[in-house]
């Protein structure tokens, strides 16, 4: 299988997925169909039945089962979307076998290297085959990694008919990155009576809890005056939005945090003399504290306001709840996963996920969707890696997960 991998996994991160921020339609960015129908076409040729690409660009396909027994219907779901934090264009993917420690220099020309020295979890990948950037885009291993180990599983299932299972769903969706990879997904067209996003990260990672999410616009309105005639007149939004920014809480922050600390993360920001764009994300994992920053970020503008009147504006939304409250009354689900991996001789890495996946929205959709590791390390930049044989025991996971429910049947 792990030939197989690696060439569909080479051809997807070659095709641009980028998904946009702030616009309405879905798919947010049409190149995201491109990639989308060669899927479709791929899952014709290997001989998957129920194929279905809609209007939103969301693909359902079917494994239909192959045993008599009453096997509940399962799913796995993964997005084909890279985000727009980084370059997706003209991705490169280097290759680099048999992996023993040394620093691998990504792009000679600019200096790029991915050592163990900055990313010690390279340690955990010793003699593997790994796949790399050239250091000038993001892989997209998250989530083409996930794309591809759930389409070789069933490729695999299809070949090895000797394997009893039950029916299996999957679907690949678009705009993930963006938080709308859920929005227009049909779970009762999906059918399935649980799924697994595959959007984890290093081998072994189980996660049934995430991030409540929300994301806050700012907007800070300036006054333009010729830098010759200022003085008392002009009002600059970027200088004001630097003093919105330092108002914060400086530790809480991505850099500065971890397990189940939440932050306020500033994603972008534009802006000019006359008018600024503050981009935040926030995130916490228990409920009421997402709450009381959400209520801070407020209180923030409205004092800001006071200070400099009518200088800035708030858009905020909710995004995304934590799955824990959906999927804990059926832990079973986990289990099943946990025993997977046992029985593979990978140990289970129990832990929350510090951003989400599809899957903490479907469970709130009535989709219960815990979430198993891809393999991809370094998402979203130029330090981003995959390891060939982490993918390949992604895909026997899917695999073991499909037999063990039907020998419990």
């Amino acid at each position: 299988m792990k030939d197989k991998i690696l060439e569909r996994f080479l051809r997807y991160v070659q095709v641009d997925t980028m998904s946009e921020f702030g616009v309405e339609q879905i798919p947010s960015t049409e190149k995201q169909w491109t990639l989308a129908k060669q899927i479709v076409e791929e899952l014709h040729r290997i001989g998957l039945s129920e194929i279905s690409l809609d209007n939103h660009c969301y693909i359902m396909a079917t494994l239909p089962s192959n045993s008599k027994k009453e096997i509940p219907t399962i799913g796995f779901v993964a997005h084909i979307d890279t985000s727009p934090d980084f370059i997706a264009d003209r991705v490169q993917p280097k290759i680099w076998h048999k992996y023993q420690g040394q620093d691998l220099v990504l792009n000679e020309e600019k200096g790029i290297i991915l050592s163990q020295k900055d990313f010690p979890e390279l340690t955990e990948v010793l003699g593997h085959t790994l796949i790399t950037t050239d250091g000038n885009t993001l892989l997209g291993a998250d989530d083409k990694a996930g794309v591809t180990e759930i389409v070789s599983a069933m490729e695999y299932l299809l070949e090895h008919p000797e394997i009893e299972h039950g029916k299996i769903r999957i679907c690949f969706t678009p705009d993930e990155e963006v938080g709308r990879g859920a929005d227009l997904f049909d779970v009762e067209k999906f059918g399935a009576e649980w799924a697994y996003t595959m959007d984890g990260s290093s081998l072994g990672e189980l996660e049934f809890e995430n991030f409540n999410a929300a994301y806050a616009l700012v907007k800070i309105q300036g006054k333009s005056v010729h830098p010759g005639y200022a003085k008392d007149k002009m009002i600059n939004s970027n200088l004001l939005a630097a003093e919105f920014i330092q108002s914060l809480p400086p530790n809480e922050v991505p850099e500065k945090t971890e397990g189940y600390e939440g932050f306020y993360h500033l994603n972008s920001m534009k802006g000019s003399v006359d008018a600024t764009e503050l981009m935040y994300i926030i995130r916490d994992h228990d409920r009421a504290v997402f709450e009381n920053r959400k209520l801070h970020f407020q209180e923030l503008v409205t004092e800001f306001n006071r200070k400099y009147p009518q200088s800035a504006s708030l858009e905020m939304k909710d995004q995304y709840y934590n799955m824990r409250e959906k999927v804990e009354p059926l832990m079973h689900i986990v289990d099943k996963a946990e025993t997977a991996m046992k029985e593979l001789g990978i140990v289970p890495k129990i832990k929350p996920i510090r951003g989400g996946t599809d899957g903490s929205r479907l469970s709130y959709m009535g989709l219960p969707c815990p979430n198993i590791f891809a393999g991809g390390m370094n998402f979203h930049g130029r330090y981003e890696y995959v390891s060939l044989e982490v993918m390949e025991l992604a895909s026997s996971v899917i695999i073991k997960i499909a037999e063990n429910l039907c020998k419990e049947s």
